[in-house]
């Protein structure tokens, strides 16, 4: 069997809808045993995001399993336990008391009156890793104020230099504060389980989506920050790199992403003209920024009457970057796809496959891999009670029928 990275790492994940179960999935790809808690009934809000709902053996939708749910839960257990009921929260104390890391996305002090904020958690566990991601952070002005993506693309300065140059602001396509926010999440969560392992210590990590969205400006903050410039929208226009956007085709719309002054002479020559290479209003980058406009409609009338595929094969010849703008559609029947690995399917033993992107980065030694498909609401809660404090049946009945807990009966295995 190949060997797992976080093999052994125990994970008591208390978040819900993206950020936190974006950053818990990855720590699941490579072997922690990651449990995903959730209110008995209809559990996490994604479960009914949709449609589309994920369709079952007998062709109709499956409540409580929206392509959303999918997309950030695989490899995952479930535990269906009621935080409110005062045997629910003490199994989640007992339950943090064996874990290595702990995520949750509730409001500011929001654990607190169940006993399981960090001050109550690591009181019994003083090297557990307490992830807790926010809107806003635990300090500061806007901390208790709830947290959503579309919000801190908004208050993060990330719409204002999104969109046409002659439009409105506008939201990435996908959830990107949350997305990153999950991604820094991880990656914190990693430093701070290396230095747990090292000293005993654990500690509290603070992310939030604004501080995350303000990070991800890159270059545009910096700019501000450097030079004063505030940066606006330049539609897929590059703020300091010119050639670098889409241009209209005989067939379509492609990109070109000219990069440096060689790439610029290789374009140049390619499309027939490479006195432009030369050319004192354009052979260098700086120059092709103060002269955008013209460099812009010069390479537009010259693309314009030929097709994308020709120009994407003569360009990579030549070592221009240049590419399609693809649907999703399109890319997913990309042959990237196929040779990637990019697609993993888990196949039920009713015949139905639920399919799902894999992680992207490629380890020799110790690679992502698929145990689990995304559980059902409460799928595992026997097991992993039993699993993680060895309870048995008669108190696991008894919790049960106090409403502490809830069990899915009809579990799906997975043959992959």
């Amino acid at each position: 069997m190949t060997a797992r990275a976080l093999d052994g790492i125990k994970v008591l994940d208390l978040s819900r809808v993206l950020a936190g179960p974006w950053s818990t999935q990855i720590l699941a790809d490579f072997g922690a045993d990651v449990i995903k808690i959730e209110l008995p009934g209809n559990g996490d809000d994604t479960r009914a995001w949709g449609p589309p709902f994920l369709t079952g053996a007998d062709g109709e939708p499956e409540h409580g399993v929206s392509a959303y749910y999918l997309s950030c839960n695989r490899n995952k257990r479930s535990a269906a336990i009621n935080l409110a009921d005062p045997a629910g929260a003490d199994l989640i104390r007992r339950l943090a008391a064996e874990a290595d890391i702990l995520v949750e996305n509730f409001k500011v002090g929001g654990l607190a009156k169940y006993g399981l904020d960090y001050a109550g958690i690591s009181a019994i566990n003083p090297r557990i890793v307490y992830c807790s991601i926010t809107g806003f952070g635990q300090t500061g002005p806007y901390k208790d104020r709830g947290g959503y993506d579309f919000v801190a693309q908004g208050m993060g300065g990330f719409m204002s230099i999104t969109g046409d140059e002659d439009g409105g602001p506008l939201r990435a396509g996908v959830a990107m504060a949350d997305l990153s926010t999950g991604m820094y999440a991880t990656v914190s969560i990693l430093a701070a389980l290396r230095h747990a392992e090292r000293t005993g210590e654990g500690q509290q990590i603070d992310v939030s989506l604004l501080d995350t969205q303000i990070a991800m400006l890159a270059n545009q903050s910096m700019n501000w920050l450097v030079g004063g410039v505030v940066p606006g929208r330049l539609g897929n226009r590059h703020p300091t790199v010119v050639p670098y956007k889409t241009f209209d085709v005989a067939d379509g719309v492609m990109i070109i992403a000219v990069g440096n002054d060689r790439q610029f002479r290789a374009l140049c020559e390619e499309l027939g003209q490479p006195e432009l290479g030369s050319d004192a209003r354009f052979a260098t980058s700086r120059a092709r920024l103060v002269n955008r406009d013209a460099i812009e409609a010069i390479v537009q009338d010259l693309v314009r009457g030929h097709r994308r595929d020709d120009l994407i094969a003569r360009f990579e010849a030549k070592g221009v970057p240049a590419g399609p703008v693809n649907s999703v559609r399109d890319i997913f029947e990309d042959p990237f796809i196929e040779a990637r690995k990019t697609v993993h399917r888990f196949v039920q033993e009713d015949g139905v496959e639920i399919p799902t992107v894999a992680y992207p980065g490629k380890l020799s030694r110790t690679p992502a891999d698929y145990r689990y498909q995304p559980p059902r609401v409460g799928e595992q809660t026997r097991d992993i009670l039993n699993d993680w404090l060895a309870l048995g049946d008669e108190r696991l009945d008894a919790l049960a029928s106090a409403g502490a807990i809830a069990q899915r009966d009809n579990r799906k295995k997975d043959r992959t």
